[in-house]
């Protein structure tokens, strides 16, 4: 599906409550009131379909890019809570009983707590979990911990809302809305068990385990599986999985990491890890022969169907892990276009497939880069950081800017040098990125 027709369905599923009430028969009420009960329409819808865009499912974000996943999750998540806000401070008639000739309550409001305690619960749950994912780095929680409560604190909020426009909604009152509320919100809880019931069942049929563990760079690990007893997975350099170590696919304990493996390398999947959190900083600990599932795979930082000229693969620190699959993948299959990839540390102890890196760079029309912000004595390679000076010196040549570039790496970095890329003349949709981040 084209990306601009899966946004435009988007958009479509989202006003359909809001056709209806439209194009309903009660008469309307005064511009205000009108307007307070479209916001808050507006927000709920909007909320329901947010679950789809919670980058689990290929058919949105592997269209769309993960990146334009969450981005759009955000964005959408806020406005549905400014939405939400505003709601119930816009209406301008009076909370009282129904006057005798108001059946439509076109002139009052509910004042009845009983319709109205839902509303009020679920306005206030939806308003800390969208602070609490802006804020989710500052907050002393696991990130497993944390990915629960969003999920079931967003359903929570969801049935919260429900329960009050079904009884508080003036519009609701059609039976034809109602069921489409009601759809909407079945179909928002079976995506959290599509992603929590249906798809461990599924990795149970093709298990994994840990072949080995190994020292890749400092703080950072390599870590190998192996399928057992099937194909293994059908994936592009470049893409992620969400990797389970040692627990049941059922746990909540799994973890979105790129594959630095190529898939022309065979069935195992390599994995570049750093020590960055509670789950990271025991990666060094795990035994081989420890069962392993993954859920992918995700992601669309692949090169496979481009037909640019070049490939530039810029990286910074462990961001180097997608950008490793797809440099190994161009190796093993002999892509024969001009490449350079660009790998930004601070430290020399940090770089990580030194050997991976020094054979690629051996190959004809192929260059790696490396920049170290603090280089040892008798450094041979670029000093500081990756940033526009530097761009401009490696794609000064105007052939290049019609290559394709693929960037992975902390978010400030992405974005100054997509910034910088840009200002360079390179075309947006010539640029892939992939951030650490979301809130």
């Amino acid at each position: 599906m084209n990306p601009r027709l899966l946004l435009g369905l988007y958009v479509g599923v989202v006003l359909v409550p809001l056709a209806l009430a439209w194009t309903g028969t009660r008469p309307p009420r005064s511009f205000w009131d009108e307007l307070a009960t479209g916001a808050g329409m507006l927000a709920f819808a909007v909320i329901l379909v947010e679950f789809v865009l919670s980058g689990r499912f290929r058919a949105v974000s592997g269209r769309i890019g993960m990146d334009v996943t969450m981005r759009l999750h955000q964005l959408f998540a806020r406005s549905a809570l400014v939405l939400a806000l505003v709601h119930p401070f816009l209406y301008r008639a009076p909370s009282i009983r129904p006057y005798p000739w108001d059946a439509t309550r076109r002139l009052t409001l509910m004042h009845d707590f009983g319709a109205l305690w839902s509303g009020i619960l679920g306005w206030l749950l939806l308003f800390v979990l969208v602070l609490h994912a802006i804020h989710r780095d500052r907050i002393d929680y696991r990130y497993e911990t944390w990915r629960m409560m969003h999920g079931i604190g967003a359903l929570i909020a969801a049935g919260l809302i429900l329960h009050h426009t079904l009884k508080a909604g003036r519009y609701s009152a059609d039976p034809v809305l109602a069921w489409i509320w009601t759809g909407l919100f079945a179909l928002a809880a079976l995506t959290l068990a599509h992603v929590y019931l249906l798809r461990p069942v599924l990795q149970l049929r093709a298990p994994w385990r840990v072949a080995s563990v190994r020292p890749a760079a400092l703080r950072s690990w390599e870590v190998v599986i192996e399928p057992q007893d099937h194909a293994g997975l059908n994936y592009e350099a470049g893409q992620f999985v969400w990797l389970n170590l040692g627990n049941s696919p059922f746990s909540i304990l799994e973890h979105p990491f790129s594959i630095s493996s190529a898939p022309a390398s065979g069935p195992a999947l390599s994995f570049l890890i750093k020590e960055l959190g509670d789950f990271t900083s025991t990666v060094g600990s795990i035994m081989p022969g420890t069962p392993a599932h993954i859920d992918g795979p995700h992601g669309t930082l692949t090169i496979k169907g481009r037909t640019e000229p070049g490939v530039a693969l810029i990286a910074g620190g462990i961001g180097i892990a997608p950008l490793l699959g797809i440099m190994r993948q161009m190796h093993l299959t002999g892509d024969p276009r001009p490449a350079v990839l660009v790998y930004g540390n601070r430290t020399e102890a940090q770089i990580a497939a030194r050997d991976d890196l020094a054979a690629f760079a051996t190959l004809p029309g192929k260059e790696v880069v490396q920049v170290l912000a603090e280089p040892p004595p008798g450094w041979q390679g670029r000093t500081g950081v990756v940033d526009e000076a530097l761009l401009r010196k490696l794609f000064a040549d105007p052939s290049r800017r019609q290559w394709l570039f693929v960037l992975c790496g902390p978010p400030k970095m992405l974005d100054a040098t997509e910034d910088a890329l840009i200002g360079l003349g390179v075309a947006p949709e010539r640029i892939l990125a992939e951030r650490f981040q979301y809130d």
